[in-house]
């Protein structure tokens, strides 16, 4: 019997994608890392850093020519989520777009997700 496709963990739009090279060439990093950390009147943020070597269970993505770490802590938390990078005249910013996601506090600075349940 042939499994069903996996989804992709997390992706990258082409705007996201070319503003993290452009940080990472000027850094010297090797990976993005993103996951979610408790905090906020949402309960969890998204964080996002650099790292230069994946900790022991993260899991590896790559895509559109980026390497991701993702903390394997926030797996479950963040299947699915499109990472986008928004220019508006007022500010630039990484917009994580997940589907796990059930609300956001009124500043947008923290959310509440729900861990994805795996399917019988």
């Amino acid at each position: 019997m042939a499994r069903r496709p996996r989804p992709k963990l997390v992706t990258l739009t082409d705007a996201a994608a070319e503003r993290v090279r452009e940080i990472m060439e000027r850094k010297g990093s090797g990976y993005l890392r993103v996951g979610v950390k408790n905090g906020g009147c949402a309960g969890m943020e998204y964080v996002m850093d650099y790292a230069d070597q994946p900790e022991a269970f993260d899991e590896i993505v790559e895509d559109n020519g980026v390497k991701i770490v993702v903390d394997a802590k926030a797996v479950l938390f963040l299947l699915g989520s499109v990472v986008d990078y928004e220019v508006t005249p007022l500010h630039a910013k990484f917009v994580f777009n997940n589907p796990n996601q059930t609300d956001a506090c009124g500043c947008g600075e923290s959310v509440t997700i729900i861990p994805v349940v795996e399917e019988a």
